[in-house]
């Protein structure tokens, strides 16, 4: 019986477009509107994403324009991304609010580097949680009659094979960004 790693292949790939969308919230110092998706504005008593209560749009390579849809909510606006602490200078005029990124320095670019070990760390972990629930699963399937020892020992490398694709996957993800930061 050879295992189906189909389920792991899925679960790995989340993990992959997990790393990717946690990379693109970071401030690389030029302007992008998914550095503020994270961010949630008390909108009539409720917290909605941003998106949901302004258009946010590139006015140039180090600012964002955000146009609310409501006027009223600007100050709501502008407090949270404050409150976010992205690092964003914030300015607000009669047409809504800009954000603007400042200039990454020596140490932020260091520091981002950090920040992207950790996150790339935090993927590496959830694949080698991953690897053991399948590898428990193989084990209990062999000792269960329902696989030989010699498909539980193929699985075992066919598994390994997906896990060191994942990393090499999760790794270019990484050198691609700390390039990125780095300048």
């Amino acid at each position: 019986m050879q295992y189906n790693f189909s389920n792991l292949k899925t679960e790995l790939k989340k993990v992959e477009e997990f790393l990717a969308k946690e990379y693109n919230q970071l401030n690389m110092g030029r302007a992008s509107p998914s550095v503020l998706d994270g961010v949630s504005v008390e909108s009539y008593g409720a917290h909605v994403s941003l998106k949901n209560v302004a258009s946010v749009s590139i006015e140039d390579p180090k600012t964002l324009r955000i146009a609310p849809w409501d006027k009223n909510q600007i100050k709501d606006i502008e407090r949270a991304i404050i409150a976010s602490n992205l690092g964003l200078s914030v300015a607000t005029d009669d047409a809504g609010i800009r954000v603007i990124f400042p200039q990454l320095t020596t140490e932020t670019r260091q520091t981002l580097v950090k920040v992207l070990k950790e996150k790339l760390e935090e993927a590496r972990i959830t694949v080698r949680r991953e690897r053991e629930r399948i590898w428990d699963d193989v084990q209990v399937k062999e000792k269960a009659g329902k696989m030989t020892e010699d498909e539980k020992f193929r699985a075992k490398d066919d598994l390994q094979k997906v896990v060191d694709g994942v990393n090499k996957n999760l790794e270019a993800i990484f050198g691609k960004k700390e390039k990125e930061v780095l300048g």
